[in-house]
């Protein structure tokens, strides 16, 4: 082979590898940051009825104005025309941040959390992207929205499409 076909070849490859590097759209909390400042106002365009889809069935997520010093929200997923969980959660603004808190329920409202709700710290909030710690919420014009879940056991990434 030529040295030009063979530089081409490792260009192509390391641009492969970058961009699959940086297609992830969540991130994760990092201790030594901490969060950034950041109120419910930061966040108030979440509030509507959001109806989509994801690879586990249909969605829907309502999420209401800030009141009482929180946004209070409900999820629910359709698989094979039944609700296969709940999420309830909310909101919060704490020392000065917000931190994003869910319960999970099965179809039958059994809890799964035993004591605690899972707390998802606040990351940062950049153009139309709000980040918490493996949550990703991407607001694509008034009527669209995307939320990115990393799931920590797969070590994968799924998409909630939604639109108001």
């Amino acid at each position: 082979m030529k040295t030009n076909t063979i530089k081409k070849i490792i260009l192509l490859f390391v641009v492969f590898i970058t961009s699959i590097g940086f297609s992830q759209n969540t991130l994760q909390y990092n201790d030594e940051k901490g969060s950034p400042n950041a109120t419910l106002e930061d966040v108030k365009w979440l509030a509507g009825n959001w109806k989509g889809t994801s690879p586990f069935g249909i969605c829907q997520e309502n999420w209401d104005e800030p009141s009482g010093k929180t946004m209070m929200f409900s999820f629910k997923m359709i698989s094979d025309n039944k609700v296969s969980f709940y999420e309830f959660g909310q909101i919060i603004e704490k020392d000065k941040t917000i931190q994003l808190q869910i319960r999970h329920f099965s179809g039958d409202l059994k809890p799964w959390e035993s004591e605690k709700p899972e707390i998802f710290r606040f990351i940062k909030i950049e153009d139309n992207k709000l980040y918490f710690d493996g949550i990703t919420y991407e607001k694509i014009g008034d009527k669209i929205l995307n939320v990115y879940v990393y799931f920590e056991e797969s070590k994968e990434e799924i998409k909630f499409s939604f639109t108001k």
